[in-house]
């Protein structure tokens, strides 16, 4: 695993078989930044997320990885060199208890982590014998999010951790993300569309319409080109 990894894309030009979503998409993350992406539904968000992590078909440009280029290399040497993902659709074992989905993301590591991840989410600790099928969405997500940190990643890409969740188990579950990105000095993207939520948790915001990149830049910038968040999101700057 690199050090230090910085995960870099690069005039990215990606999709999902003959069908292209992104282009020219272009970033760069490093340990300790926070990246907010945001946008209408079919912007590319998530398109976004799966190209980093290999998972589509990449047309032009690169993905770059501690230095290294990764645009070939598969999803679990990504997840090998630091790159840890929570994808949208949350992909955990229906059938196998809480602490045997969290075994399964340890990749022979120790088994320590199980006991970071319930400080993290103590109510994991609480339904470590019940099954993913018996959980709450929130309770689903924390094991996600959970899994994903098995592997001890650098850089952390998360696909609207939030999606369906009430307010009150919304707040715990970024309340534990701020957490882990501040204590472990992670890097993260957060997609998500609570655009406020996004504004106030990144320290540089990604802004994304059909596909290419409209915006970015911090979000003190970011305020003062209220016309990107109308174009893009649909929001109006209050009078």
């Amino acid at each position: 695993m690199t050090p230090s990894p910085e995960l870099v894309l690069q005039d990215v030009v990606a999709g999902w078989g003959d069908t292209t979503v992104l282009e020219q998409v272009s970033f760069t993350l490093r340990r300790g930044q926070r990246l907010g992406v945001i946008g209408r539904n079919g912007a590319g968000k998530t398109t976004t997320l799966a190209t980093a992590m290999g998972l589509t078909r990449l047309r032009g440009g690169r993905v770059l990885l501690g230095g290294d280029d990764v645009s070939r290399l598969p999803t679990p040497e990504r997840a090998r060199r630091g790159l840890g993902y929570v994808p949208q659709t949350r992909d955990i074992f229906a059938t196998l208890s809480v602490e045997d989905n969290l075994r399964c993301g340890l990749q022979g590591a120790g088994a320590a982590r199980l006991e970071e991840a319930y400080a993290l989410f103590p109510r994991l600790c609480e339904r470590r014998r019940n099954f993913g099928h018996q959980l709450s969405g929130g309770e689903q997500q924390m094991l996600s999010i959970a899994r994903a940190l098995m592997a001890a990643p650098q850089l952390l890409l998360m696909d609207e951790p939030l999606e369906g969740l009430s307010p009150l188990v919304a707040h715990e579950v970024m309340a534990a993300i701020r957490r882990l990105v501040d204590d472990r000095g992670l890097g993260c993207v957060l997609v998500e569309q609570q655009v406020q939520l996004v504004l106030d948790f990144a320290d540089t915001v990604l802004v994304m319409e059909r596909g290419r990149p409209m915006f970015l830049g911090t979000p003190a910038e970011l305020a003062r080109r209220p016309e990107v968040l109308e174009q893009c999101i649909g929001l109006r700057k209050a009078a």
